[in-house]
């Protein structure tokens, strides 16, 4: 009943205030203020002020509430947990490195060896192919073990 009362009397301000804003032939502005001060009219004759009032006071409403926080925490606890982990040990947890292993294992042998003789110096035509184009970057995946 209560909420009721003041929805109403919000909606009455905002309705002098459109009509003020309307005097001093802002029509635009009076619009949306008009609109926007007949929304919670619109939400007490709809219901949805009854039932938002009726489930805030309800303690069954709130340990739900607290479930679902506790449920949330319980989530962070155990990812804070898994990264420290990760942390402690420099390497990640089992699942993680054996799926590492199937994808390192999956390259070539071959991939990571360098294009050129050590000592060589490429000439234009092998500076122009492929392989001479990633040969620094296959010295600093394999410096990493990748």
């Amino acid at each position: 009943m209560l909420a009721e009362t003041i929805c109403s009397a919000v909606s009455a301000a905002g309705l002098g205030i459109a009509a003020l804003t309307a005097y001093r032939r802002r029509f635009l502005a009076a619009t949306r203020i008009a609109a926007y001060s007949l929304v919670p009219v619109a939400l007490v004759l709809t219901g949805v002020v009854e039932w938002v009032s009726g489930m805030v006071f309800k303690p069954s409403v709130w340990l739900g509430f607290g479930l679902l926080g506790l449920a949330w925490a319980l989530f962070l606890l155990t990812r804070t947990v898994e990264r420290r982990a990760v942390g402690r040990t420099g390497k990640p947890t089992e699942p993680r490195a054996s799926r590492g292993r199937r994808a390192r294992d999956a390259v070539a042998p071959d991939a990571s060896a360098p294009s050129l003789a050590a000592g060589s110096r490429p000439t234009p035509e092998r500076a122009a192919a492929p392989a001479d184009d990633f040969s620094d970057i296959e010295a600093i995946l394999k410096k990493h073990g990748i």
